[in-house]
């Protein structure tokens, strides 16, 4: 997963603000658009609505962006971002979910300490402190709080009439939020699909361990970086192991990329194998949801 050298070799030399949020983030945000969006479009366009919400959870007011067919109900779908939180990149991607049918909440993990958008991009959050300060907010962020939140965020989502709610719910998550797509699945009985993209701590000491924490009737895609597997080459065994021994369906697969390379304003980003990582995701919802 991302570390603090990682974030201060991309802030030195590989990523400049200007460079890669012109280039690199343009190019990314357009493979994640559907074909009828642009970044600037209003509120409501074409086939979806899109607006910030809050609602109260455990910690205080939850927000996060909430996008959805414009016309009918739809299965839900809880995505979690990772380390630089909410911005414009994961409502880039929230958009092309809900353009194939879903009704999609992009949280704000950091909603206990700040309200919305706190970096413009990943090169923001690299250059400008980004670390020491989600290192605060993030380390509040234990199992039982994002349980928490999965079960809270749910509870009011499904008073939305853009849910189905007789249709499975999905979670999705990257770098820190892999493990919470884990831990939401194991609070609410009608999230029936999880996909972790080159999530950190999938397999840990404890308890509250994700791969502790399989539920026999749920679909997991577990998507690994290859960077982060030769750091910890037998977290996809053991995770492949503990779905086995509880006989739920996972597909575990260390990707020829490395970590980040899902996120559109990541320096990693790799644009085929986040396609061939998406569709995987697609398919996965397909089959549970």
């Amino acid at each position: 997963m991302c570390d603090e050298q990682d974030l201060a070799r991309w802030a030195r030399g590989t990523v400049s603000r200007r460079a890669f949020g012109g280039g690199a983030l343009a190019a990314g945000v357009a493979a994640c658009a559907p074909v009828d969006a642009s970044v600037d479009r209003p509120a409501e366009a074409g086939r979806l609505t899109e607006r910030m919400v809050s609602f109260a959870a455990p910690g205080g007011t939850m927000d996060g962006f909430f996008v959805h067919p414009a016309d009918r109900a739809s299965p839900l779908v809880l995505f979690w971002p990772d380390i630089a939180g909410l911005r414009e990149a994961k409502r880039q991607m929230a958009r092309r979910l809900a353009g194939a049918g879903y009704a999609v909440f992009v949280a704000n993990p950091y909603y206990r300490d700040v309200a919305g958008e706190q970096f413009a991009d990943f090169a923001d959050f690299a250059g400008n402190g980004g670390w020491d300060k989600a290192r605060q907010w993030r380390a509040k962020l234990d199992a039982d709080a994002i349980q928490a939140d999965a079960r809270a965020a749910t509870a009011w989502l499904d008073t939305q009439q853009a849910v189905d709610t007789a249709r499975g719910i999905g979670t999705q998550g990257y770098c820190m939020g892999g493990p919470f797509t884990v831990w939401s699945t194991a609070a609410v009985s009608r999230m029936k699909a999880a996909g972790s993209f080159h999530g950190g701590g999938l397999v840990r000491e404890g308890a509250d361990s994700p791969h502790r924490m399989l539920r026999e009737d749920a679909h997991y895609l577990i998507a690994i970086a290859q960077n982060d597997d030769a750091k910890e080459p037998e977290a996809k065994t053991e995770f492949r192991a503990a779905a086995d021994a509880v006989g739920a369906a996972a597909e575990v697969e260390v990707y020829p990329a490395d970590h980040g390379w899902c996120v559109p304003d990541s320096p990693s980003y790799d644009e085929a194998e986040a396609e061939r990582a998406w569709a995987r995701l697609l398919a996965t919802y397909a089959a549970a949801l």
